[in-house]
């Protein structure tokens, strides 16, 4: 029998974490502008405008996980020696890295969430190393149990990317809940196979209607939105 904790059943509850424990978007763009403006001050021949808009297509191409978006950038520009300016965007972007900070809520968040008794898991697409590198800055690694990333588990977030969590916990789907801001990856598809759902309204995908069990304007409000599942 499952334990029970002030009355609430115990939970396993899955978070993604760009635009659900931190203002990711706020962060790439500041990161990315940074980038750029550093490519400018060591000369590179080109404005910011078209820099922008020509990273822009390389990261709609390649996704925003992707390693060379600034070699690839040198590449378009037909740089001949690109070492310099891709140093100096890669330098001013892990810089920009020293500022980032969780949603206000998020830490007291997941503290009420771990005295109520539930165990806390991140489930997030991309690389192993550089969502692991977000967590630790955050300071928000030892409140999870454990860290399921695309990367590692061999397929992007979907149906099987969940059941391969549930696998791994040894857990029924009703007794998960899947805490993210994306309709497409976060939402649906762990609804199809029987998990409930939280939706966090932020970041660039925070319009639209959602089929979530729940939405939450403020990390903060996700104890009460588990409690009323």
């Amino acid at each position: 029998m499952a334990k029970k904790i002030s009355g609430i059943g115990q939970k396993n509850i899955l978070l993604d974490i760009d635009d659900t424990l931190f203002p990711s978007t706020e962060f790439s763009s500041l990161a990315r502008k940074n980038a750029l403006n550093a490519m400018i001050s060591l000369g590179i021949d080109s404005d910011y405008t078209t820099l922008h808009s020509k990273l822009g297509s390389i990261i709609s191409r390649h996704g925003s996980n992707y390693q060379n978006h600034f070699g690839d950038l040198c590449k378009e520009l037909r740089i001949r020696r690109p070492g310099r300016y891709v140093a100096a965007a890669v330098a001013a972007y892990h810089d920009t890295k020293t500022a980032i900070q969780p949603f206000p809520k998020a830490p007291l968040a997941l503290m009420r969430l771990k005295q109520d008794g539930h165990r806390l898991y991140v489930a997030t697409n991309g690389d192993s190393i550089k969502q692991w590198d977000k967590l630790i800055r955050l300071r928000l690694a030892l409140f999870f149990d454990d860290v399921f990333v695309s990367e590692e588990l061999g397929v992007q977030k979907g149906e099987g990317f969940y059941r391969k969590i549930l696998k791994a916990l040894g857990a029924e789907a009703e007794g998960c809940i899947m805490v993210g801001d994306r309709e497409d990856v976060d939402i649906i598809p762990a609804k199809a196979i029987g998990m409930k759902t939280v939706r966090l309204l932020s970041g660039k995908y925070a319009k639209g209607t959602s089929s979530a069990d729940q939405t939450i304007k403020d990390i903060g409000d996700l104890p009460t939105a588990v409690r009323r599942l």
